[in-house]
């Protein structure tokens, strides 16, 4: 089958509005098909960093009605401390990231040592609480060590339900791996403005979280 060329100016390849480049089975084999729904917003890099916050408005970060549904993925959180603990906190307004809390957690453990368990996690529970949210559990300080994973927040520009939030992380300290799980809901009417992520001691040493918007169907 011979090789078909085109002459670089012989046609269009600018995409419409809210479209990107595609290929079909035409002659050119282009077409204008629809972007992808998960948009990057922000993204910060820990260095010995106290919080990371993700606040609407400031930054470039958009946490508002823009978006139904958005995502933060954490990458390689490298804790300054040994043991410690990834935790989140939601701001519903005001300067304080206070916002009342209701989840559950459960999580899986695989030792080094080939021994596992799963099981429900009460003390990392929240009922009715302004407390941070934890979202691992041990992350080692090693230099091998650390956690990944990632956060859902739905509607957090809503002012008639509550705001639901879903957690899955993975990470590696004391010889084993973990997997955790963590749901709940920040149970006010005002509008979830701004998340922080900080450890339960020490810093953020290094590690990088995205943001990403998820547009409507």
């Amino acid at each position: 089958m011979a090789l078909s060329k085109f002459n670089y100016n012989s046609f269009d390849v600018t995409p419409v509005a809210s479209k990107a480049i595609g290929f079909n089975s035409d002659a050119d084999g282009l077409t204008s098909v629809s972007a992808t729904s998960m948009v990057l917003i922000k993204t910060l890099t820990a260095s010995s960093s106290s919080t990371l916050s993700f606040v609407d408005g400031t930054s470039d970060v958009v946490l508002d009605n823009t978006y139904p549904i958005y995502k933060f993925v954490f990458i390689n959180i490298h804790p300054s401390g040994d043991n410690t603990d990834f935790q989140v906190n939601f701001r519903d307004g005001g300067s304080s990231y206070d916002a009342t809390k209701t989840s559950n957690v459960f999580e899986a453990y695989h030792t080094e040592g080939d021994e596992a368990a799963l099981g429900y996690k009460g003390s990392f529970d929240l009922a009715q609480s302004t407390a941070v949210q934890k979202i691992t559990s041990n992350i080692g300080n090693d230099n091998d060590q650390s956690g990944c994973g990632e956060l859902w927040l739905f509607a957090p520009s809503d002012t008639t339900f509550v705001k639901h939030f879903l957690v899955t992380t993975a990470h590696y300290g004391g010889d084993y791996q973990e997997q955790y799980y963590a749901a709940g809901y920040c149970n006010v009417t005002a509008a979830i403005d701004a998340v922080q992520f900080s450890m339960s001691s020490g810093t953020i040493d290094s590690g990088t979280i995205k943001l990403y918007g998820i547009k409507d169907s």
